[in-house]
């Protein structure tokens, strides 16, 4: 295994910033996400980020194209993207997992998002294990491993002082191999993982769910939910986005922007109609799109079992206790 300790963590990202865009997790008072690295910077490597690395590939905002009228005729113009080769350190493997679930949505299914796409395939990928879960994590649950991230370039692991690498695709041997004169070889083991103390029983969910949809449950678990939508802004699979523009005179562009299916706006159609007009019927849909569309669409659950939602709900709605609900659930 290749390692470094982690006092020469600095020069390692400073090294490899002058051939990539760097970003790393980094703690700023109560927030921490991923962020560009830049000499100086502390990369927190105790949990996981409150905000999901989702933003990189699929920013909360994002100009699409621009036009302008002439005459009749309309030219439009997609912006041009200068996307760099960039390097994601430090990704745990509920967020490994996330982007697998935007790439399903974003490049399969007879349709490839170019944004998305294209930052996607500059993207190298260096995660990194996790040994002691927070309160609120349940990726175990989930069919995770903390310790193998699916999909990564480069698993990293904790070793106490180091830092150890193995790289899991040829784009990650050849970027171990770039800075190989800065890594030790030793035949370290990571360390293991500590228990977790949530757990959730997803076996015969989906199939449950699908007899659900007019269930009395989705009218008791919606009672406490404020609409807030922090759910799915910190989530790291919600993907739902609006588009908007901007128009002077003759021209304008589109944007598109992050929306939030607990929102009554983001159903409202022109004309007025709803088919999601309360609480009751965006919270079913939620964890219905959670727990069975999304598995029935693409084989596979919308959640990570990150636990960011359980974390930062005002009202503490937990996604476990409802899957419970559900098991228990009469139907």
């Amino acid at each position: 295994m290749k390692t470094i300790v982690k006092s020469r963590l600095a020069e390692l990202l400073q090294t490899m910033a002058q051939d990539f865009r760097v970003l790393v997790p980094v703690k700023s008072e109560a927030i921490s996400q991923f962020v560009p690295w830049q000499e100086g910077l502390t990369v927190n490597l105790e949990g996981n980020t409150v905000l999901p690395p989702k933003d990189i590939f699929f920013p909360q905002t994002e100009k699409m194209y621009k036009f302008k009228v002439k005459g009749s005729s309309v030219d439009i113009e997609e912006f041009a993207e200068d996307v760099q080769k960039q390097v994601i350190f430090g990704i745990r493997s509920c967020d490994m997992q996330s982007i697998d679930c935007l790439d399903k949505v974003f490049l399969t299914k007879g349709y490839e998002d170019q944004f998305y796409k294209t930052k996607r395939e500059k993207t190298l990928l260096v995660a990194l294990s996790c040994t002691k879960p927070q309160d609120t994590c349940f990726c175990e649950s989930m069919g995770l491993n903390p310790q193998e991230a699916p999909g990564a370039d480069v698993q990293g692991y904790d070793l106490g002082d180091a830092l150890g690498f193995v790289a899991k695709t040829p784009e990650g041997e050849e970027l171990l191999a770039k800075y190989g004169s800065l890594f030790t070889e030793v035949n370290a083991v990571p360390q293991k993982v500590e228990g977790f103390n949530l757990k959730a029983d997803v076996a015969g969910i989906p199939e449950k769910l699908a007899k659900m949809f007019d269930h009395p449950i989705w009218g008791e678990v919606s009672q406490k939910c404020l609409g807030c939508g922090a759910c799915a802004y910190l989530c790291p699979t919600c993907h739902c986005f609006d588009i908007s523009g901007t128009v002077k005179g003759d021209q304008g562009y589109k944007f598109r922007c992050w929306d939030c299916c607990m929102f009554s706006e983001y159903t409202r159609m022109a004309g007025g109609h709803n088919p999601r007009p309360s609480k009751k019927e965006r919270v079913r849909n939620r964890f219905l799109h959670k727990l069975y569309y999304f598995k029935d669409r693409y084989g596979q659950l919308l959640c990570t079992g990150c636990g960011r939602c359980i974390a930062k709900c005002p009202v503490g709605m937990d996604i476990t206790a409802i899957i419970e609900k559900i098991k228990e659930a009469e139907v």
